[in-house]
C-alpha cells in the first residue's frame, strides 16, 4: 500500500474511532455540546465548512482514481498467451484498485455520518436544555401563583363575599393555565425524549449499514485472495 493510500486508510481508521466515541452510552449530550463549543473547535469551526469541502473532494478524487483503476484493469483480456506473472500482476492490481475503492468509498460514507451525528447531538443538547428551562420556569410560576392564591385568600376574608369570589375566580383560572403549561413541558420533554430514542435507532440503522458494507469488503476480499491463490 502506497503512502497516500495507508494516510486515507489511517483517517477511516480515525473516523471508525470517533463515530465510536459519538455514541458511547456514557457520555451525555451536554458533555458533547460543551465539548464542541470549546475554544479550540469553535476556532475550527469558523473554516469547517472548508475543512470539509476540501476533505470530501479530495477523497472523491482518490475515489474516482481507484474506480479508474478498477475499469482499466477489468477490461484486459486474459488469453492463453499471456504469461502466468504477468495476469497475476494485473489480478494483484485489480484487487488493490478494488481496495482502495473500498476505502475511499467507506471513508466518503463516514464523513457524512460524523457530520451527521454531530449535528443531531448538538440539536439534542439544545432541545433537552430549552425543555429543563421551561420546566423549571413552569414549576417556579405554579409555585408563585400558590403562593399567591394562600396570600389573597388570606386578605378575602376581610373583604366583602363578593370580591372575595371574584378574587378566588380569577386565581384559579390563573392556576389552571399555569398548570396547562406545566402539562404542555411535560408533553414537550417527552417528545424530546422520543427524538432522542429516533436518533439512537438511526444510528443503530447506520451502524448496521455499515456492518452489513465491512462484511461484504471481508468476503469480497477473500474470494479475490482465494483466486489469486487458485491461479
Amino acid at each position: 500500500m502506497s503512502l497516500v493510500w495507508t494516510l486515507i486508510a489511517a483517517f477511516l481508521y480515525t473516523e471508525i474511532a470517533v463515530v465510536l466515541l459519538l455514541v458511547l452510552p456514557g457520555i451525555s449530550p451536554y458533555k458533547w455540546n460543551r465539548f464542541f463549543k470549546s475554544k479550540f473547535l469553535a476556532m475550527l469551526a469558523q473554516q469547517a465548512h472548508l475543512y470539509f469541502f476540501l476533505i470530501m473532494g479530495v477523497l472523491v478524487l482518490f475515489l474516482l482514481e481507484a474506480i479508474r483503476e478498477m475499469r482499466k484493469y477489468s477490461n484486459i483480456d486474459n488469453t492463453g498467451d499471456v504469461h502466468l506473472n504477468v495476469e497475476m500482476q494485473h489480478s494483484m492490481r485489480l484487487f488493490r484498485a478494488q481496495r482502495n475503492f473500498y476505502i475511499s468509498g467507506f471513508a466518503i460514507f463516514l464523513v457524512l455520518v460524523i457530520r451527521k451525528l454531530v449535528t443531531l447531538i448538538s440539536a439534542q443538547a439544545n432541545l433537552l436544555a430549552q425543555s429543563e428551562a421551561s420546566m423549571k420556569q413552569a414549576q417556579s410560576a405554579t409555585a408563585a401563583a400558590r403562593s399567591l392564591l394562600t396570600e389573597k385568600t388570606d386578605k378575602a376574608k376581610e373583604a366583602t363575599e363578593d370580591s372575595t369570589l371574584n378574587e378566588l375566580n380569577k386565581l384559579k383560572e390563573r392556576v389552571q393555565e399555569l398548570t396547562s403549561d406545566l402539562n404542555r413541558e411535560k408533553k414537550d420533554k417527552e417528545a424530546v425524549k422520543s427524538q432522542a430514542e429516533s436518533l439512537h435507532r438511526e444510528y443503530d440503522r447506520l451502524t448496521e449499514e455499515y456492518s452489513k458494507l465491512q462484511k461484504q469488503i471481508t468476503i469480497g476480499g477473500g474470494v479475490k485472495s482465494a483466486s489469486i491463490k487458485d491461479d
